[in-house]
């Protein structure tokens, strides 16, 4: 799951109070019905019944485990008994989980340990032997421009052939992905990444991935640590151990997806979200709730007898805690003519948080300090979020398309996105908690990723605000008449956003 990237200022937070002016070229669609009927009881019913799969199968909902498998039993079933069209996506994955902590320790000249976190898709197993830093380290950190360290083949000191060497390597510029596959062809055995200097970028680098399996231990240190092992080097011979104990293996996991059974073919809006935890967890609010809420609504969209005018596809992700995996399957085996009909994607993940914000994507890319915005149409489908809110007499906060939830492939491609977020990791400001309520300087989610992301994990004052305004948005572009650039509305005049954009693929860092 994201995390919010963009600062907000009390000023910002203030002006979601009053009435939007951004043009939504969408009607204004009576929602009450399916608003009343899509309850948060409705919606923990749901929750209870993930819970218990995650109970019976070992704590957690993961893909490639018996209890995403589970879980997404549960979700055909009801959907099936729903009326709609199910269907399954089968696709394989690079499975990765780790079995013991990481361990960094300096032998020699001085004897000591560091504090160590092991990359997502490291290699496992035990290496000591020298540490050598890469040729352009920088110290002290600057931020333009930004470190390159191990970038290319050509910041390595050719490695020893005989005698293990661990490369030391500093973030920057490139994503970590490169500076490892640069580190293993220079001939390396193992790679220590510290954290870069510049602020918010000092702490232990931990949350990372490298995107896909390598044969190496790698392990994240904090930028003080790297300083510190940098100085060493540079005064004489260093040598350390580094130990990582990691499954990787290739395993099957899939996306449900479901249609309803009337609605334009040629204009299909998905509403998505991600259906596994992450091994920690049971994953009840991340994304227990984003499941839970579209499937009550999808439930009682057949129930109510809601006639869409566009079809909606109701889809379940899985591996999005590995990287957006399921999305960017079912977004990279559209063909030509299946994307054209691909009319929006609104995308729900994590919408129960107990220090919860109702941030909404910011289509427009105005809270953005670059001014990036989503592909043409995500505009008008963030003002669809804010003026239900302001209707409601209820604040809102954007938060950026930054690369963290399954929104990221659609965008990839050129397709309008938006949709709700109620805060991960984060911390709560002063100016938030203010508006928003809760407490100011505690996390959105305090079980974020850990094995207390359970039924007691939910706000259930979260679930009725999001949950309706879920709930409007979906019927809201299935029965509209008008398309988002007909009438005069006007595209964002912000740049788009490009995948290269991104600094996350799901919840870890890329670069």
């Amino acid at each position: 799951m994201r995390r919010r990237a963009v600062v907000l200022t009390g000023l910002v937070i203030a002006a979601t109070l009053v009435p939007v002016t951004a043009a939504v070229a969408v009607d204004d669609v009576n929602t009450n019905k399916l608003r009343n009927a899509v309850t948060v009881n409705g919606i923990l019913q749901h929750e209870r019944v993930l819970q218990r799969i995650s109970n019976d199968n070992g704590g957690t909902r993961a893909s490639g485990t018996p209890g995403f498998e589970a879980s997404a039993d549960y979700v055909k079933d009801q959907l099936t008994g729903a009326g709609y069209v199910v269907s399954e996506q089968e696709f394989e994955f690079p499975f990765f989980q780790e079995l013991a902590p990481a361990t960094l320790d300096q032998v020699s000249p001085t004897e000591t340990s560091y504090e160590t976190a092991t990359l997502e898709y490291s290699g496992s197993g035990e290496v000591t032997g020298a540490l050598v830093a890469t040729t352009n380290v920088v110290i002290p950190a600057t931020e333009e421009p930004s470190s390159a360290s191990g970038c290319a083949v050509g910041d390595f000191v050719p490695a020893d052939s005989v005698e293990p060497q661990v490369a030391l390597i500093q973030r920057g510029t490139c994503t970590f992905a490169e500076k490892v596959a640069a580190a293993t062809e220079a001939g390396y055995d193992a790679a220590v990444m510290f954290n870069e200097g510049n602020p918010g970028r000092t702490e232990l680098l931990t949350g990372v991935t490298i995107g896909e399996p390598v044969a190496i231990p790698v392990v994240g240190i904090s930028y003080a640590d790297g300083v510190a092992l940098y100085e060493a080097t540079q005064a004489g011979p260093v040598s350390v151990a580094v130990s990582t104990d990691v499954i990787t293996e290739t395993r099957t996991t899939r996306n449900i997806i479901a249609d309803t059974p009337k609605g334009d073919p040629d204009k299909v809006i998905v509403v998505g979200a991600h259906l596994d935890s992450v091994l920690a967890g049971a994953g009840i609010n991340d994304n227990g709730s984003g499941t839970s809420a579209i499937l009550e609504t999808a439930i009682q969209m057949s129930q109510k007898h809601v006639k869409p005018r566009q079809q909606v596809r109701f889809a379940f992700w899985g591996a999005e805690e590995s990287g957006l995996l399921g999305s960017t399957h079912y977004v990279d085996n559209l063909t030509d003519a299946e994307l054209s009909t691909i009319y929006a994607n609104l995308n729900f993940d994590m919408l129960g948080s107990t220090n919860y914000v109702r941030f909404v994507y910011d289509g427009d890319g105005s809270a953005d300090p670059d001014g990036l915005a989503g592909p043409p149409g995500s505009a008008q489908i963030e003002s669809i979020f804010d003026q239900y809110f302001a209707g409601q007499g209820l604040a809102t906060a954007p938060t950026a398309f930054d690369g963290r939830s399954d929104y990221g492939p659609f965008i990839a491609a050129g397709i309008p996105a938006g949709g709700l977020f109620s805060g991960a990791e984060g911390i709560k400001t002063e100016e938030e908690a203010a508006v928003f309520g809760g407490t100011a300087g505690e996390p959105y989610d305090a079980c974020y990723h850990a094995a207390c992301d359970d039924m007691s994990n939910l706000s259930t004052a979260a679930l009725n605000e999001l949950g309706d305004a879920t709930a409007h948005a979906v019927m809201t572009l299935a029965k509209t008449k008008s398309g988002f650039f007909e009438d005069g509305s006007r595209m964002s005049l912000a740049p788009q956003i490009s995948v290269d954009d991104f600094d996350y693929r799901g919840s870890q860092l890329l670069r």
